[in-house]
């Protein structure tokens, strides 16, 4: 199934537990590279945080296309493939508090707090990826 936005099934299965994003992005020299992201669903786009200078964070300042793939690694498997623009805030007035939401889901209510302040800090980037493309395949070995 391809659409060019986040359906209700893929929301969900982005939004289920804690599986990790692999971000897909091009590196100066034209290399494609994949990197393991935490993030969330919000506003029909997918966000997550990271360093303004870090690999990631140069690169996307360079070239905002990406891919982020989130799969189920166990049987019946299933995965969403999301093409799209990736949008980057420097001084994102919400940075602290997407850290701190990023953190609920991965690290429990219990920490989210400890990672926002860790991550919510000067010198990180809110990214915002807006769909283009989205391929989801549900319990595909069925």
């Amino acid at each position: 199934m391809a659409t060019d936005s986040l359906s209700d099934d893929v929301i969900r299965f982005l939004s289920e537990g804690t599986r990790t994003g692999k971000l897909g992005y091009v590196a100066a020299d034209g290399r494609p590279l994949v990197a393991p992201v935490w993030f969330l669903v919000e506003d029909g786009r997918l966000v997550f945080n990271t360093g303004l200078d870090t690999a990631k964070g140069r690169a996307l300042q360079r070239d905002p296309r990406v891919v982020l793939v989130v799969d189920d690694e166990h049987p019946p498997f299933s995965f969403v493939q999301v093409q799209g623009t990736a949008e980057i805030s420097v001084d994102d007035p919400d940075l602290r508090g997407t850290a701190t939401r990023i953190a609920a889901r991965y690290m429990g209510a219990h920490r989210a707090d400890e990672y926002g302040a860790r991550n919510g800090v000067p010198g990180e980037l809110v990214v915002r990826i807006t769909p283009q493309k989205v391929i989801a395949a549900f319990d595909v070995a069925d």
